[in-house]
């Protein structure tokens, strides 16, 4: 698998490192658990512990443009977050992977990791993209009217 031309090389070595013969899950808390934009082979409600969901990413892409930014959800520290956990078989790990680097590292505001989210079924590893708080694009402290007038002028690739 060769690096996509956008995001941290460390990073993606890390995430390559985890692909083996196995099926992946990866954890959608947003967009991905109803547009995934992959095949996968099973979706299960989950539990994120450790992250929350808050619009905390001004986006300069999807939703705005740096002199006009939206708001988009992020995965910040702290709580926990339910949403889904989407099984990807082995065959299809690596294309799905250069997908969603292609998707969700555009700038870099996240961070993948693989981290324990808890199933009906149990725990599983799933790669998770959670926010950069050192990144210039995170959107720190921002009153709640603030993030209304954002996400409301947001506009761009994605709506």
């Amino acid at each position: 698998m060769g690096r996509p031309a956008n995001g941290n090389k460390r990073a993606y070595g890390v995430i390559k490192e985890h692909i083996g013969d196995n099926d992946i899950w990866v954890f959608g808390y947003g967009s991905l658990m109803w547009r995934p934009g992959f095949t996968y082979q099973e979706m299960r409600q989950a539990r994120l512990q450790g992250y929350h969901r808050a619009l905390c990413v001004y986006s300069h892409h999807y939703r705005g443009t740096p002199e006009r930014p939206g708001l988009v959800l992020g995965l910040d520290r702290g709580g926990c977050c339910v949403g889904m956990a989407i099984r990807v078989a082995a065959r299809d790990s690596e294309a799905v992977i250069d997908y969603l680097w292609q998707r969700e590292m555009l700038n870099d505001v996240y961070l993948p990791k693989w981290l324990p989210v808890t199933t009906d079924k149990g725990k599983v590893d799933a790669l998770c993209f959670v926010v950069r708080r050192d990144h210039e694009q995170y959107a720190r402290g921002l009153s709640l009217e603030e993030s209304a007038r954002l996400v409301a002028q947001g506009y761009g690739d994605r709506g």
